[in-house]
């Protein structure tokens, strides 16, 4: 597919054969940002699992410590005194009912991110057609299934940059980290604290070199090929 002239020019300013410095990269992926519009930067990674196999899968949560610059849309599956601390923690939907659920299988879907509590589960899991490809459902191992009480912690820090990631079928793993607009300083402790919390996530079935490539990019933009050594050794301190 033939690319238009602003990102052949933005390619021009990247070495396609270099991995770079992780602060040079993201530097970059700033400057060849060209469209007039608050692009997401991207992370790419390409890691050493064979997904195939089920103690080589890689999904966990990462607090990104200065947040996804956008608003996030969190919706609470909960019945009675659930339903109105949800509410009362800011939850922007509610699922509390039938008509709700309903709604949902019907294929409604405007929403980022889905909690539920333990009771409601069972009536949940008849929507995993629905929200299962959208990475919508409700999992105990991905922190989406939560007791009442902790639903205003959760809702809260979901809103506040809490995003969850999972290797897929070709073993890459994709996940945003904010905004072209983010100070670099911002986006470098976000890119730090995502590539932290992958090494964490290593399965121990997985033989030889995990992080295998990475590459950042905006929305739009060109892909930038980050050096796995130097993005391990970052520091995080938050």
């Amino acid at each position: 597919m033939p690319r238009g002239r602003k990102y052949r020019e933005a390619l021009e300013k990247i070495d396609r054969e270099r991995e770079y410095p992780s602060r040079e990269a993201l530097e970059l992926v700033k400057e060849t940002s060209y469209v007039n519009f608050d692009e997401t930067v991207e992370v790419h990674f390409q890691l050493g699992v064979d997904p195939r196999h089920a103690d080589q899968q890689v999904r966990d949560v990462v607090q990104l410590p200065h947040g996804l610059g956008k608003e996030v849309r969190v919706l609470v599956f909960a019945s009675g005194e659930a339903d109105k601390i949800a509410r009362e923690a800011g939850a922007d939907y509610v699922a509390s009912d039938d008509e709700w659920l309903k709604k949902i299988e019907d294929g409604w879907t405007e929403f980022d991110v889905a909690l539920a509590v333990p009771s409601m589960m069972g009536k949940v899991g008849r929507l995993g057609r629905v929200l299962g490809p959208r990475g919508l459902m409700p999992n105990p191992k991905a922190g989406t299934m939560v007791q009442p009480d902790d639903l205003p912690r959760m809702i809260q820090e979901t809103k506040a940059g809490r995003v969850e990631f999972r290797v897929d079928k070709g073993a890459n793993l994709h996940t945003p980290i904010g905004k072209v607009s983010f100070p670099l300083e911002k986006l470098f402790d976000n890119f730090a604290a995502m590539v932290y919390a992958v090494k964490r996530a290593k399965p121990a079935a997985s033989k030889g070199r995990y992080i295998r490539k990475i590459t950042v990019t905006s929305s739009m933009g060109p892909g930038i090929k980050v050096d796995p050594a130097d993005a391990q050794s970052l520091e995080v301190s938050f």
